[in-house]
């Protein structure tokens, strides 16, 4: 009998000490945790983003996606145009959201006249243009990141990635893979 009374005392304390009875299971992970887009690297193809036509490849060996497969792609045809690509996410309050994603260029234009403008527009904030990359990114993946801050509210954030491209200034394709969401 005294061993059930002191056993029962320590679980009583322990109750009152961490406000809840020990359950076996972990804790809920912190809802400012993790990767929140359930297609960052178009592998199923234009799902969970507004897309215009023809804006997810294929990589091939000549140009392989950054990982996995597919890519979006960007311009290339040498006509006046634009394309855009865009999702918008949830933020719940007090999270911060660092948006990483990565882009390679290639081109023949030898002056600038074709662009790649990212930008990201949280609610409560005026849109604004992150990066504007040109002809001269590289040939190579490079990766960028850009941030929403936290706030005391839940809020929306949408990346958008919008290509211009002017005809007879020579062909641009930007290429965006791997566009990660993730909540801190």
């Amino acid at each position: 009998m005294k061993a059930f009374v002191t056993t029962a005392l320590a679980a009583a304390l322990l109750v009152l000490s961490t406000g809840s009875a020990p359950s076996g299971r972990p804790a809920a992970g912190a809802p400012c945790a993790g990767q929140i887009h359930s297609n960052p690297g178009f592998e199923r193809g234009t799902t969970g983003w507004d897309a215009g036509p023809r804006i997810v490849v294929l990589g091939d060996a000549a140009r392989p996606a950054h990982t996995g497969r597919a890519y979006a792609t960007f311009a290339g045809l040498d006509v006046t145009r634009t394309d855009l690509l865009r999702t918008t996410v949830t933020v719940p309050a007090d999270c911060d959201l660092t948006v990483r994603f990565w882009v390679r260029t290639t081109t023949t234009e030898t002056m600038r006249g074709d662009y790649l403008n990212v930008g990201l527009a949280v609610t409560g904030i005026p849109p604004k243009t992150r990066f504007s990359l040109a002809f001269d990114g590289g040939s190579q993946w490079r990766q960028y990141s850009m941030s929403t801050g936290t706030a005391t509210t839940e809020r929306t954030a949408t990346a958008s990635f919008l290509a211009s491209e002017t005809a007879g200034n020579g062909v641009t394709t930007f290429d965006v893979d791997d566009v990660t969401f993730t909540l801190s």
